[in-house]
C-alpha cells in the first residue's frame, strides 16, 4: 500500500479536487475501511488463494464471481502497469516507458522463480519507505516559502477559484486515492499461503489500512503547504519536486530511490495476486487450464508469465495517470461484489457491522461512476469482454 499510490496520485487527485483534497483522502479512507471489515470477514470463512473471485462464487452466484475475478485482473494488471510506470518516472524521467517494460520483466521472472519478500526484508522496506515519506513532510511543513502558493486544505470564500473541486470532485479524487489504499486485497488473495488465517488476515489487513491512513494525511497536508494546489495538480513527480523546492534539493535522490524501491516492491505484490486470482480461476475451468500449471518452486509460473505480459501492454498504452484511473475503477467494481457477498455471512462468521457492507458496496458504485470518463467506459468494456470470455470458456468446460 506504501508503493505507487503516495508516489504518484497526488497530481491526479489534486487536479479533480482542488482544496477538497484532504476530504477525499478522508473519503476514500472510509470506504477502504468498509472494504476491509468486508474482506477480512470473508478471508477468514474463505481461506483460500482467489479473493473475491472466489467470495462472490460460494456467497452470491458463479456469474459474480466471474465478475470479481475479471475486476481483480483487470485492475490489478492495471494496478502494475502503473507502479511499472512510477518506477519509469522516478528513475528515467527521460525514458520511461523503456524502464517501466524491463522492471516489469525483471519482477515477473523474480515471481516465476518463487521469489517473495521474508519478513525481515518487508520490515526493512515498509521502514524505508517510511522514513523517504517522513522526509517529504518535514520538507512541505517546514521548507515552504514565500514563493509557494499556499492553499488551504479545506474551501474558503477568500480562495480563488481551483483547478477543480467541489463535492464531485472530491468524489472523483477519491476514487483515484483509493487506488493508493487497495493494497489489502492483495492479502486476502494469498489465504493458502497465511498461518493462522482468522488472526493473520484480520490484523494484517485493519493495520495496514490505519498506518496508509496516517501517512497518506501527512503527505497530503505536507504536499499542499509545500506546493500549493494550483502546482500540485500539474505533477507527475510531486515527491521529488517538493524535495527540490525545500532547504536540501540534494534530498531528491533519496525520494527518487525510495519511489523505485517502493514502486518495485509493490509490483512484486501486485503481480503475485494477479496470478493467485487467475490460478483459481483455472482450477475451476473459468480460464485456460494451463495458467493452473504449478512449477517446480510451487509457483503458478505460467500466469506469472501471462500476468506480466499483459502490465507490460498497458505500461506500453497508457500513462501512469491513466492506469491509475483504470485500476481504481476496475477495483471498485470488485469490491462492490466483496461487500454484497459479505452481506451474505451468517452474523456468528462477521465481526463488522452490516451497515459497513452496504456502505462501502453503495460508495464503491459511487466512486467508480464518477472518476474520468474515458477509463470508466474502457472498464465497462474490457469487464463486460473479460466476463462474456470466462463464462463461455466455463460453460464450455463443464459440458
Amino acid at each position: 500500500m506504501l508503493g505507487t499510490g503516495v508516489f504518484a496520485v497526488w497530481g491526479p487527485a489534486a487536479a479533480a479536487a482542488g482544496p477538497w483534497l484532504l476530504v477525499a483522502v478522508g473519503l476514500a479512507a472510509v470506504v477502504a475501511a468498509c472494504n476491509a471489515g468486508s474482506t477480512s470477514d470473508l478471508a477468514v470463512a474463505h481461506p483460500e488463494s482467489g479473493g473475491g473471485y472466489v467470495y462472490g462464487r460460494e456467497r452470491l452466484a458463479p456469474g459474480a464471481g466471474r465478475l470479481a475475478g475479471v475486476a481483480f485482473l483487470a485492475g490489478k494488471t492495471s494496478s502494475a502497469a502503473a507502479a511499472a510506470g512510477v518506477f519509469g518516472s522516478y528513475v528515467l524521467p527521460s525514458q520511461p516507458v523503456v524502464a517501466a517494460v524491463v522492471v516489469i520483466l525483471v519482477v515477473t521472472g523474480l515471481n516465476t522463480a518463487g521469489v517473495r519478500w521474508t519478513a525481515t526484508s518487508a520490515y526493512a522496506l515498509v521502514g524505508g519507505t517510511l522514513a523517504v515519506l517522513a522526509l517529504v513532510v518535514v520538507s512541505g511543513l517546514l521548507g515552504a516559502g514565500d514563493d509557494t502558493a499556499v492553499v488551504a486544505a479545506v474551501p474558503t470564500e477568500e480562495m480563488p477559484e481551483p483547478v477543480a473541486g467541489g463535492p464531485l470532485g472530491a468524489f472523483t479524487a477519491a476514487g483515484l486515492l483509493f487506488f493508493a489504499f487497495a493494497g489489502y486485497a492483495r492479502i486476502a488473495t494469498l489465504g493458502e499461503e497465511v498461518r493462522d488465517p482468522s488472526r493473520t488476515l484480520r490484523r494484517a489487513i485493519e493495520v495496514a489500512l490505519a498506518i496508509a491512513l496516517v501517512t497518506y494525511l501527512l503527505v497530503g497536508i505536507s504536499l499542499i503547504v509545500g506546493l500549493g494546489i494550483d502546482r500540485l495538480a500539474t505533477e507527475t513527480t510531486p515527491l521529488v519536486t517538493l524535495v527540490d523546492t525545500g532547504p536540501s534539493p540534494s534530498l531528491g535522490v533519496l525520494v527518487r530511490v525510495g519511489a523505485a524501491v517502493a514502486a518495485g516492491s509493490a509490483l512484486l505484490s501486485v503481480l503475485v495476486g494477479v496470478s493467485r486470482t487467475g490460478l483459481a480461476m483455472a482450477r475451476r475451468d473459468e480460464l485456460p487450464a494451463a495458467l493452473a500449471v504449478i512449477g517446480r518452486r510451487g509457483t503458478p509460473w505460467r500466469a506469472d508469465l501471462a500476468g506480466g505480459a499483459v502490465a507490460a501492454v498497458i505500461a506500453v498504452l497508457a500513462g501512469p495517470a491513466a492506469a491509475i484511473a483504470l485500476s481504481a475503477c476496475s477495483v471498485l467494481v470488485y469490491y462492490a461484489v466483496i461487500n454484497l457477498a459479505a452481506l451474505r455471512l451468517r452474523p456468528d462468521e462477521r465481526r463488522w457491522p452490516m451497515w459497513t457492507s452496504w456502505t462501502g458496496f453503495v460508495l464503491c458504485l459511487a466512486l467508480a461512476a464518477l472518476l474520468p470518463v474515458l477509463q470508466v467506459l474502457m472498464t465497462v468494456v474490457v469487464l463486460a469482454i473479460g466476463w462474456m470470455l470466462v463464462t463461455v470458456l466455463g460453460g464450455e468446460r463443464s459440458r
